[in-house]
């Protein structure tokens, strides 16, 4: 769907009933809105609530739909909803089925609407960012030309909708659950996700080869192949001149053909000629086509089109050439504009049947009927306007599916065979489908590689045939799947982390894992892209890669806002935790909101999948009620302790991974079918540094519980996450230790109040002793000003120094105002501001702690461009310092150790 938010300002005093001639004046320009049903779910109920009075958010989203539907986009559902707290401001919402054209839709509806106000109303401008880039503009501000634009609307649809082949076969993998990505501005299309993919390009198929389909291209070389098979096919020869063809047909001795030796959609074809003129004629029509020329016998009878996939015969057409039907009083030009009223006619490919235009070759054809465009043909006269019977030269297509001759039928399925397609248009002509060819004469005149599916799906007469499933049925035989397991993990904090160790333990089972996280995407281990790759683009980089076998992948707030999922649903979703960050942006106010838009990763869940909740947040636990698939739990209170809603889904038998205190330490445990089963100590576990780093405990539960529902074993799990480090190649920016001076330097992510809460708790067991704890932190500029004072009250408590800096984006904030409000939180809670000082440039800030260190200091990097910071952190030169005092046994875990 597309999202824009209205502010309509004084037309909120304005509803629809208050417009005087608006409604009419609407419906005379988009009558097909009657059609519309809205609320009242019958036509004419958006008619109703023109009439009785309703917004023009409202208006809007109707009409960006209609307007799609009359380009051809065929779309209906939408919503229009107040922003709370906000009045006169509206969410527009309205589905798509190309992206671009419902963006300009958008557009043109909202000039529409404009254009049809008073004129002291009008002024709804300014939505110029929704047009993306590369498609052509509608300039807002030049007067309002309807028919213009949508004119335009139609052209894009045109140029950027699928075809009907291509279109077909998506609907079809839609209703099978097939997933479908398009990879490009044509009709490449993948089908199915990862390793189980198959691509289509109209009717030509991953599997389609590249051989049968030079083949099919050349007519003699085809001709050749099924001659030598036994297959009745016309004698002919390729020539290079109008004397070379002309000889050709006199010793064909009757009527020719003649046409390109590689052209396609009947471009060039010239039929039945006799006379030499008519034979250099057509060699000269096909010669604008192709460099070679085919002359070959002509076969009188019927031209059918027989549709082979998968070596069997699914559909046959009898193809009429475009022609008009005389009533002895309109000419010849307005029998064709009345055929072309056809509400089925359109340009190009776009409809079931093509618009007739009166070119050269129809002008030709007309004068050896002995007419003109201006002739008057005689009541119930047929006359034919085309020699070859392409539904693009206008043509029509007769259903003979059910009727075609066993005979016939075994031809084309050989034909297909011979030429090696596995998906062909065999062209036979016959006097009679439903009698054998080789009583009736005739033959096989063609057969195409990629050949179009319009004319079964929606022939002029007779039962349309569901050819699509056919080529899904061969590219996705029975039990052969087309996803492959999709986890998805989203949270306010742990979620790189846990998707790195969900990864690891998927890798440790022998899976081919792609995995998007804030630092890149992941194929098998190997980076492939680096930046924040946790929206849906990422994600389709993963879903595309032919070699992945599961796919991992971390799902941030603004992906989601911003575009939602990159996937139709998921295996596995995952909700860490919901903690108040990124508050005050895209409409997210509260953490109720934020939770709300987290929880669409839960509700995606296939009712075969697994949902894994955090049991001791609130507001995670809550989205039980709205889960896919079965619901997991993890907590930190083990069964002595754990809260009732974790005991009452243990006692019914559900599975829980929680974390239990034993005389050997605490041990992560896995409930489930009511029975308890230990998997390893949390000390055991390198990534939470003896035990120490609690948030990784939590990951750690989080991972288990996922892959658990995967069906890893609890051996792979225990031997996957005790090999699981804080180091920075595993887990760049989270909790990354370096030893390598005479200082000790932990790098990590805390970016908001419940990270930084953690990390606080956290460093009293990583200080050396005696040393100063040395604090380099800043807070994006896009957070709350409560929320930037916050982390530095938090970090007077964590930092015997302080460095403030500041991200090189401030996010609309000028520069030092975030580091001022960072230092205001920090001196309200008592820090020295002596030991305080505040450095923009967060390479110089890291810089200057690393110098003030000194031996037995921690500094702490909360950083932003992570890599950069750890770079500077390995090639800092310490060589000056005294040696590292005697640390305890805990500061040989981690990075360095």
């Amino acid at each position: 769907m597309i999202r824009f938010q209205l502010d309509l300002g004084a037309l909120e005093d304005y509803p629809t009933s208050r417009l005087p001639g608006f409604t009419d004046r609407l419906l005379d320009l988009l009558p097909s809105l009657q059609e519309h049903g809205c609320c009242y779910r019958e036509p004419g109920g958006f008619v109703r609530r023109l009439q009785d009075g309703t917004w023009l958010g409202h208006v809007t989203e109707h009409v960006a739909l209609e307007l799609q539907n009359l380009a051809g986009g065929r779309v209906t559902y939408g919503k229009t909803r107040s922003v709370k707290g906000r009045p006169g401001v509206y969410n527009v919402l309205y589905t798509y089925r190309e992206e671009r054209l419902g963006l300009i839709a958008g557009v043109v509806a909202l000039r529409l609407v404009n254009h049809l106000l008073p004129p002291e109303l009008q002024g709804v401008t300014g939505l110029e960012l929704l047009l993306p880039p590369g498609v052509s503009r509608l300039d807002l501000d030049t007067p309002f030309d309807f028919p213009g634009e949508l004119e335009e609307l139609r052209r894009l649809t045109r140029s950027f909708t699928l075809g009907p082949t291509t279109d077909s076969i998506v609907r079809e993998a839609e209703r099978r659950g097939i997933p479908h990505l398009r990879l490009d501005d044509h009709s490449l299309v993948q089908l199915g996700y990862g390793r189980y993919q198959q691509r289509v390009r109209a009717s030509i198929t991953g599997r389609t080869s590249h051989i049968a389909t030079t083949t099919a291209s050349d007519k003699d070389l085809t001709k050749q192949l099924l001659d030598r098979a036994g297959l009745p096919v016309p004698k002919g020869v390729v020539v290079r001149s109008a004397e070379d063809a002309v000889a050709a047909a006199r010793r064909l001795r009757g009527p020719v053909v003649t046409k390109p030796l590689d052209g396609n959609h009947g471009r060039g074809v010239t039929l039945n000629l006799t006379a030499d003129e008519d034979v250099r004629r057509g060699f000269e029509e096909a010669r604008r086509h192709s460099r070679e020329v085919v002359v070959e016998q002509y076969y009188p009878g019927n031209d059918h089109r027989i549709l082979v996939i998968g070596g069997e015969v699914v559909a046959a057409a009898e193809r009429v050439p475009a022609h008009v039907v005389g009533d002895g009083a309109r000419t010849v030009t307005e029998l064709v504009e009345e055929v072309n009223r056809d509400p089925r006619r359109g340009n190009g490919h776009e409809n079931v049947m093509t618009r007739i235009v009166i070119n050269d070759h129809v002008l030709t054809c007309l004068a050896r009927a002995g007419h003109t465009p201006a002739s008057v043909p005689a009541p119930d006269e047929v006359v034919f306007l085309c020699d070859t019977a392409n539904l693009s030269t206008g043509g029509t297509a007769i259903d003979r599916t059910a009727v075609i001759h066993p005979d016939n039928a075994t031809i084309a399925r050989r034909a297909a065979q011979v030429i090696g397609l596995d998906v062909a248009g065999i062209d036979l002509i016959t006097a009679d489908i439903t009698r054998s060819v080789h009583e009736t004469g005739g033959g096989i005149v063609e057969v195409n590689a990629a050949p179009g599916f319009r004319m079964h799906l929606q022939p002029s007469e007779g039962e349309p045939r569901n050819v699509a499933g056919p080529v899904l049925d061969m590219l996705f035989p029975k039990d052969t799947p087309c996803r492959m397991p999709i986890i998805a993990i989203t949270g306010t904090n742990g979620k790189s982390t846990t998707s790195r160790m969900v990864a690891h333990i998927l890798r440790h089972a022998g899976k081919r894992v792609g995995l998007t996280t804030s630092n890149g995407v992941y194929i098998n281990g190997e980076r492939i892209l680096d930046g924040d790759t946790t929206g849906p683009k990422s994600a389709r980089v993963v879903l595309s890669d032919p070699t992945v076998e599961v796919a991992v992948l971390e799902t941030a707030r603004g992906g989601i806002l911003r575009e939602g999922l990159g996937f139709d649903r998921c295996d596995v979703g995952a909700v860490l935790n919901i903690q108040p960050d990124h508050l005050g942006l895209n409409g997210i106010e509260t953490v109720e909101d934020l939770a709300w838009v987290k929880s669409l990763v839960v509700e995606v869940v296939t009712d075969n999948g697994t949902s894994v909740l955090n049991a001791d947040d609130p507001l995670t636990l809550r989205m039980r009620r709205k889960a896919g698939g079965q619901v997991t739990l993890f907590s930190m209170r083990g069964a002595s302790d754990c809260s009732a809603d974790v005991q009452a889904h243990i006692d019914a038998g559900g599975t829980a991974v929680v974390r239990e205190p034993t005389l050997l330490g605490d041990e992560l445990v896995l409930y489930r079918d009511r029975q308890r089963r230990a998997i390893l100590r949390t000390r055991d576990i390198p990534a939470t540094l003896g035990g120490y780093a609690q948030v990784n405990v939590q990951n750690a539960l989080a991972a288990v519980a996922m892959t658990v529902a995967q069906g890893v074993d609890l051996p792979v799990i225990r031997s996957a996450l005790s090999t699981f480090t804080t180091s920075f190649e595993q887990s760049p920016g989270r909790l990354n230790l370096y030893d390598g001076h005479p200082f000790r330097v932990l790098l990590d992510y805390a970016h908001n109040p419940s990270g930084m809460e953690h990390l606080r708790d956290l460093l009293p067991h990583l200080r050396p002793p005696r040393g100063r704890v040395i604090g380099v932190m800043g807070v994006a500029g896009d957070r709350r000003d409560e929320d930037i004072r916050r982390m530095g009250t938090l970090a007077a408590e964590a930092f015997d120094i302080l460095i403030v800096r500041e991200d090189e984006y401030r996010r609309g904030r000028p520069a030092g105002e975030g580091a001022r409000l960072v230092t205001q939180g920090a001196l309200e809670a008592g820090h020295d501001p002596e030991q305080m000082t505040t450095i923009l440039s967060e390479p110089e800030a890291v810089e200057h702690a690393l110098q003030l260190a000194r031996p037995g200091d921690l500094v702490v990097l909360l950083a932003t461009e992570v890599e950069h910071s750890w770079a500077q952190v390995r090639d800092f030169d310490s060589s000056g310092l005294a040696p590292l005092p005697d640390l305890p046994a805990s500061s040989a875990t981690g990075a360095g150790a």
